[in-house]
């Protein structure tokens, strides 16, 4: 499946975003269901991985049911794929009953795959050492999908404690490139010991792009895959001056020689997808002076993001265009490959019959936060000028 293009109308497969926090249930003040499904409506993405670090987490299939039932409700809006979580033995127990149990294949087919934090990040769900070697162990037996956030506790914890917490741009110095880099090797060391699936998260340095091509070089039958997030393509360290706490995230936002790499891997085709890690605040909560917390929205504008790059308009309205776009050009099937076919392949995602999103090549807009859809109407892309509108 592919793209057609009509005049200036160009309509894509159903586009997938894997990557996504909608909060519900527990976390309602900063967003839920249907404003996310809203907003991902808006935005052209028809099908959205969510991630388990809600209130209660997706740790039982009890709560996996309950977020099953919950997004029934929006049917039309945008469909919802929900990864399990695991902090403890139980948790991969009830991961391993749901995969084995053919009485649970209804369920099981809305369940994207386990999501491990191998560092805490929104939620405290980090891993411990003898959960992560179970878990990647079980996911290789049984061949489920395990994503990771790949940060090193020990590396993060010593940098934290050399550079105390002064404002928001000191946050990429508290969580290093080193931190991702060391992580995803250990990540892919297990991977390898257990022949797990293993797909990497918001990837976000050079460093760690490096290690997934190696792998796949010297280990070409491992299934290794990663995503990177718009914030990581788009964003660098020296939006901090503009943007604070807004563009504090989960690994953290890089100095520029990171983003210029990512440019790279995505037009090698070394990252497979581009998922946003939309991931909603209330402005208050962004607002906390201390250490606000880490994530941003994005769901509504990723594609018309993307669709502004392959027109030849860098979007962002300062920063200069990553070097590897000057030399090469980002392509509509690029964008299919990317929110198409790898998510819905890694993922196993049942998106046909699912509605085909067109949008408007023509139209220029700006992004305006009181037009967006998400409950926290607020967006780091607030007053950057896109090319491309979703036809709805």
């Amino acid at each position: 499946m592919t793209f057609e293009i009509h005049d200036t109308i160009i309509t894509f497969p159903p586009l997938v975003d894997c990557h996504v926090h909608f909060r519900e249930p527990g976390l309602e003040d900063k967003a839920d269901m249907q404003s996310e499904c809203e907003a991902a409506y808006h935005g052209g993405i028809c099908a959205a991985c969510d991630m388990p670090n809600t209130k209660p987490p997706t740790q039982t299939i009890e709560a996996l049911k309950d977020k099953i039932a919950r997004a029934s409700r929006f049917p039309d809006k945008c469909m919802l794929s929900f990864f399990f979580g695991a902090t403890s033995l139980a948790h991969l127990a009830e991961l391993e009953t749901l995969w084995t149990d053919p009485t649970l294949a209804d369920v099981k087919r809305h369940c994207c795959g386990l999501k491990l934090y191998l560092d805490n990040s929104t939620g405290n769900m980090k891993s411990s050492r003898a959960v992560t070697e179970k878990a990647f162990a079980l996911c290789g037996r049984l061949q489920i999908p395990l994503v990771a956030h790949c940060e090193q506790a020990e590396v993060n914890d010593k940098a934290a404690s050399e550079r105390p917490y002064d404002g928001p741009a000191s946050h990429s110095v508290r969580r290093p490139a080193e931190s991702e880099v060391a992580s995803i090797a250990e990540a892919v060391a297990m991977a390898r010991q257990h022949r797990t699936p293993i797909h990497i998260a918001h990837l976000s340095t050079a460093g760690g792009l490096d290690l997934v091509r190696a792998t796949r070089r010297e280990d070409p039958t491992l299934a290794i895959t990663c995503e990177v997030a718009p914030h990581h393509l788009l964003l660098t360290t020296e939006d901090y001056t503009c943007c604070g706490a807004r563009v504090k995230v989960n690994p953290p936002v890089r100095p520029p020689r990171h983003h210029e790499a990512l440019w790279e891997g995505i037009l090698d085709g070394t990252v497979d997808c581009i998922g946003t890690d939309h991931a909603p605040h209330t402005l208050h909560d962004k607002a906390n002076m201390e250490n606000p917390p880490s994530g941003m929205p994005s769901i509504e504008v990723i594609v018309p993001l993307l669709l502004s790059v392959v027109a030849g308009r860098w979007p962002h309205p300062t920063a200069p265009r990553p070097a590897a776009l000057v030399a090469r050009q980002l392509a509509h099937g690029d964008l299919v490959r990317l929110l198409h076919t790898n998510p819905v392949r890694i993922f196993n995602l049942p998106v046909d019959g699912l509605r085909r999103p067109s949008f408007d090549l023509a139209q220029t807009w700006i992004v305006e936060e009181a037009q967006l859809h998400s409950k926290c109407k607020w967006s780091p892309y607030q007053g950057w000028t896109l090319q491309g509108k979703a036809v709805v």
